[in-house]
């Protein structure tokens, strides 16, 4: 069988706070192969990491990314919501996550956070950003927006994309392709072991999100899929491992 590609969701994010640097650490202290992450834009024009479109959830400050400077989001703290502990977490810009992937050597799975709020050029951002720390062959570029997938295979065709979607898909393989997608990224519950299957003999890898319990990951397993995202890269791991 062959090996799973483990990106940890957030990070490792059931253990340390989401999109902050001690959850990717801990991401890859726990085997993971890479993290995935969220990417909005701020007031001037920053491409920051963060799940949601607001900063409420997440740090000790309100509002809308957009409505925010790089300033005033990297004086938020990122991490005493999620416990004392990690406390002086902060945001960070695309950039400082770029370096850190480099850095590790580790994959990276970008998903593009473009609707309901829309960010001007923000696929052509992340194209420039990818491309100046010499990353493109480790990452891929997933969206639930798929125009903006089908705008990054216009702009950068070397590009590795991703559908994103949590819908029963007909024929998800067929669609991949007819938005030039390398991948699907589905909800784990809406696939099988025929999609899976049909997927990968139409050249579309198959990275389901977001997989957190054991039988969950033993029936990924099963299915043979490409990727796992999840919350628990320590228990895929252990999974897939067997």
């Amino acid at each position: 069988m062959k090996k799973v590609t483990i990106y940890g969701h957030r990070g490792a994010s059931r253990y340390a706070p989401e999109n902050t640097f001690a959850s990717y650490n801990k991401a890859v202290e726990m085997g993971a192969d890479g993290i995935e992450i969220d990417v909005h834009k701020s007031k001037d024009g920053y491409l920051i990491v963060c799940h949601d479109e607001r900063v409420d959830r997440t740090t000790n400050g309100k509002g809308l990314i957009k409505e925010l400077t790089l300033k005033e989001i990297k004086n938020l703290d990122a991490g005493s919501w999620f416990s004392k502990e990690y406390q002086g977490q902060q945001i960070p810009i695309l950039e400082e996550v770029l370096e850190f992937v480099k850095r590790k050597d580790i994959l990276l799975d970008i998903e593009i956070k473009n609707g309901p709020i829309f960010y001007d050029k923000i696929e052509e951002d992340i194209v420039n950003q990818v491309k100046a720390y010499g990353l493109v062959e480790q990452t891929i570029i997933s969206s639930f927006n798929h125009y903006s997938l089908a705008h990054i295979k216009n702009i950068a065709k070397e590009f590795k994309t991703g559908i994103l979607y949590i819908a029963g898909m007909i024929e998800p393989w067929n669609y991949a392709k007819k938005v030039g997608a390398s991948a699907i990224h589905p909800l784990f519950l809406t696939i099988n072991r025929e999609i899976v299957k049909e997927s990968q003999i139409n050249g579309i890898m198959v990275n389901p999100f977001t997989v957190n319990g054991e039988e969950e990951l033993k029936l990924m397993k099963a299915f043979n899929v490409d990727s796992v995202i999840t919350d628990c890269p320590d228990v895929c791991n252990r999974v897939f491992n067997i």
